[in-house]
């Protein structure tokens, strides 16, 4: 990733009102959230028909239009952005089910079974209502799940992105999992 004084020192200029830093800016977070992006979507069933660049794009005009105050620092903004993704793909899956109930009719190739897309929507659903439980009583392993699975680090990236130790953020991606495991259960997962 890249070094964070520079994307924090950007950022920071870039609130203060500096174009010239939000161009450098832009090349710099468009790589690092395609990386994010493009970590994630090689997890994903084959036939899925949200395309990296998209996810990117729907990010980007979250982090836009989103964009109240000054970001603190790169690692800030890093988790901003893994949660945009996260939305941008939950909401993608709340279409695909939509649409699968006759909101609007969808191409599905032949080699693709339509259950199978149907149940990783469920299940992309399931773990954002799941998440959100987590995110209420233990915000940190919420954080931890978002950076890991939707944003897409390393032990190592998140311990940095979150200021604590590679070994917190193992035990904490560990209860995690565990927390949500249990409530996708609960909810017929």
């Amino acid at each position: 990733m890249s070094s964070e004084p520079d994307v924090t020192v950007l950022l920071n200029q870039w609130a203060d009102g500096n174009q010239a830093a939000f161009d450098a800016l832009m090349p710099l977070v468009y790589a690092e959230l395609h990386k994010l992006a493009k970590r994630y979507m090689e997890r994903q069933a084959s036939g899925h028909t949200l395309q990296t660049t998209a996810v990117i794009n729907e990010a980007y005009l979250k982090l836009a239009a989103g964009r109240e105050g000054a970001w603190k620092n790169r690692s800030h903004f890093f988790g901003v952005a893994a949660k945009a993704m996260r939305h941008v793909l939950v909401d993608y899956a709340r279409s695909q089910r939509a649409s699968k109930r006759g909101g609007e009719i969808a191409i599905v190739p032949l080699d693709e079974d339509p259950a199978a897309t149907d149940k990783k929507a469920t299940e992309v659903i399931a773990l954002d209502s799941a998440l959100t439980a987590l995110a209420k009583s233990f915000p940190r392993q919420g954080q931890v799940v978002e950076l890991r699975y939707f944003g897409g680090l390393s032990v190592q990236e998140a311990a940095h992105a979150l200021n604590i130790s590679q070994e917190t953020i193992t035990r904490d991606w560990k209860f995690a999992r565990a927390f949500l495991r249990r409530e996708m259960e609960r909810g017929g997962m």
